[in-house]
């Protein structure tokens, strides 16, 4: 797994090929915010979170495929001194217009479950077959539905997740697993294809820089920024 760490934890998420390193990037990113001194509900909070999500993005989007295949810059990603940057471009005042391109080093349907068990063994699994278009193929022995995640790869040369024979695409199901001082505390996941490193991070800062309990950083508002579309619209719950 990939680490950094937040407010005094450890946080572990599933490598690359996975976005679980994005989750990561935004709490390097939002480490640096006093964000318990703002109202968890308020526009200064939503906003900080969405200007974070649209640069680690950025980096996903530009960067992330199959480590077999390319040279994923994960020491550099997940650096004091790539996160100061990327926090140095938010303005607390206004909307990033356009983002800077990433200066990284180049080289659907969703199910999540977790259980622990009294001897505090922890399991964090999530499975997604991505889309409606899937490949209609189960596994004849465990009935297991194959994923569709073919649509994680790119077609431009030279790109980390350009598709390849035998390779890996980007894929967005991550589970993730909060430690401390090396025992773990919570299995995490959240549900949502593509939100859900911004949602790894959103419910990790309500509970650790707003201490709110389990269930009211499940139930607390959402939002999330078009991560295609550097002009794109912000999605926001009631």
């Amino acid at each position: 797994p990939v680490k950094t760490s937040y407010r005094g934890y450890e946080v572990y998420e599933c490598p690359p090929n996975g976005q679980g390193i994005v989750a990561l990037a935004m709490l390097k990113i939002l480490s640096g915010f006093d964000l318990a001194s703002l109202d968890p509900l308020s526009p200064e909070r939503f906003h900080l979170e969405i200007e974070a999500a649209r640069l680690a993005y950025r980096d996903r989007n530009a960067a992330l495929g199959d480590p077999a295949f390319a040279d994923i810059p994960v020491d550099d990603w997940l650096s004091a001194d790539h996160a100061d940057r990327t926090r140095a471009l938010i303005d607390p005042d206004r909307r990033l217009k356009a983002l800077p391109p990433s200066d990284l080093p180049l080289h659907g349907d969703t199910v999540y479950l977790t259980v622990v068990d009294r001897d505090r063994n922890a399991v964090s699994f999530i499975n997604s077959v991505f889309s409606g278009f899937g490949s209609c193929q189960v596994s004849p022995e465990s009935g297991v539905v194959l994923h569709n995640r073919g649509q994680g790869f790119v077609i431009n040369p030279g790109h980390a997740s350009c598709i390849a024979p035998g390779k890996r695409p980007m894929h967005t199901i991550i589970p993730g697993m909060l430690m401390k001082n090396g025992k773990a505390q919570m299995p995490f996941g959240v549900m949502g294809g593509h939100y859900q490193a911004c949602g790894h991070a959103h419910l990790l800062t309500n509970l650790l820089d707003w201490d709110m309990d389990l269930q009211e950083a499940i139930d607390f508002p959402r939002a999330f920024p078009d991560v295609f579309d550097a002009d794109g619209v912000v999605e926001v719950e009631s």
